[in-house]
């Protein structure tokens, strides 16, 4: 939840189970809190409540029908109930009804083991269609290098047009169309390049099947051969948290866990997409000093020795003044005070910039 709490707590039960949670909980958080599985698709932890997809119904007691636990906020001594026959079975009603207008691609989807419908299908035994109709045939948008984009995999979750709006403060997408023929869309339709969008890849963090999908992924791992390795962005000073995701040796795509770090599970356009430097043959993996006229591969002790000397020589023969130094945005607010620091008092020079002033 997103909004403001006050510091009480609020005491309920959950199948059975006692819950204290801070007041202007939702039941799903309550829920969560006490251990109980109740399953979702149009919910995200970064996103405002929806309750679109109806997978998080409960029941409560003295209240009519089945309500979103999304939605709900919790009261003093609720008694909620997440899983009963009727509730399973009104779960896999929608399970079966989101299905019977899905492209069901499943053997070369990115998404693949890590789908949300697929989990739901699976969940709920559910091996074929059960209704027939029309379903959408949309062709598959070819935007770019960066985000692919399937609209007939798409289970009108919403969690798209919602992050790009609460979070990223774009708006790049919205809903075209009425009922069956609505989709989230560009202004227009037009391509990603000349909508506006940022190319943060926050649509497809959130997307819970394979209509968002990253292009510079595909086919290169399936979930299940990947490994993650927790990191630390290297683009700026903020310090996000990534996780790599690492096949055979090498990083195919990059996420952010939700719930942990400063960036809460959001990355921007070069935290996401920007690992293709890692891998390149034109990196440079160790320090370089040119001996003779040919660069020399030696450690860092000695790279940082050279440079040392180097810059003592200068300041001593012509003075600090002709020593400049270009600080980095890559760098923390603390390592960028002790660089200035070095110029200023070890160097004598006032001849500092910045590289994200350029």
């Amino acid at each position: 939840m997103t909004h403001d709490r006050d510091i009480r707590e609020v005491s309920l039960t959950v199948d059975g189970r006692p819950v204290r949670v801070p007041a202007g909980s939702t039941v799903l958080e309550a829920c969560r809190t006490a251990g109980a599985h109740v399953p979702t698709l149009c919910h995200d932890p970064r996103l405002k409540p929806f309750g679109g997809c109806r997978m998080c119904i409960v029941e409560i007691e003295g209240m009519r029908g089945y309500p979103t636990s999304c939605t709900t906020e919790v009261c003093e001594g609720q008694v909620v109930t997440t899983a009963s026959t009727k509730l399973t079975s009104l779960r896999r009603s929608i399970v079966e009804l989101l299905l019977s207008d899905h492209n069901v691609d499943c053997l070369t989807c990115e998404a693949n083991g890590a789908c949300g419908l697929q989990s739901l299908a699976y969940e709920f035994g559910i091996e074929r269609e059960h209704y027939g109709g029309e379903k959408h045939r949309e062709v598959a948008l070819d935007d770019g290098p960066l985000i692919a984009r399937d609209l007939s995999k798409c289970i009108g979750c919403s969690r798209c047009i919602r992050i790009c709006h609460e979070v990223q403060g774009c708006d790049v997408y919205g809903h075209e169309g009425r009922g069956f023929e609505a989709l989230p869309m560009t202004p227009f339709a037009l391509p990603l390049s000349e909508s506006g969008c940022e190319f943060c890849g926050q649509c497809v963090s959130t997307c819970p099947v394979g209509a968002l999908t990253d292009r510079q992924s595909r086919f290169a791992g399936r979930p299940w051969e990947v490994s993650e390795v927790r990191s630390i962005c290297g683009y700026c000073g903020v310090g996000c948290t990534v996780d790599y995701r690492v096949h055979r040796g090498r990083i195919v795509g990059a996420n952010a866990p939700v719930g942990v770090g400063v960036n809460n599970g959001n990355l921007c356009a070069k935290g996401r997409y920007g690992y293709g430097f890692t891998q390149h043959p034109d990196r440079l993996t160790t320090p370089l000093v040119r001996r003779d006229g040919e660069l020399v591969a030696v450690s860092w002790d000695e790279a940082i020795a050279e440079v040392a000397a180097g810059l003592a020589k200068t300041r001593d023969e012509v003075g600090g003044q002709a020593v400049g130094g270009l600080a980095s945005a890559k760098c923390t607010n603390e390592e960028n005070y002790l660089f200035q620091k070095l110029l200023r008092a070890g160097i004598g020079t006032n001849n500092i910039d910045h590289c994200a002033r350029l």
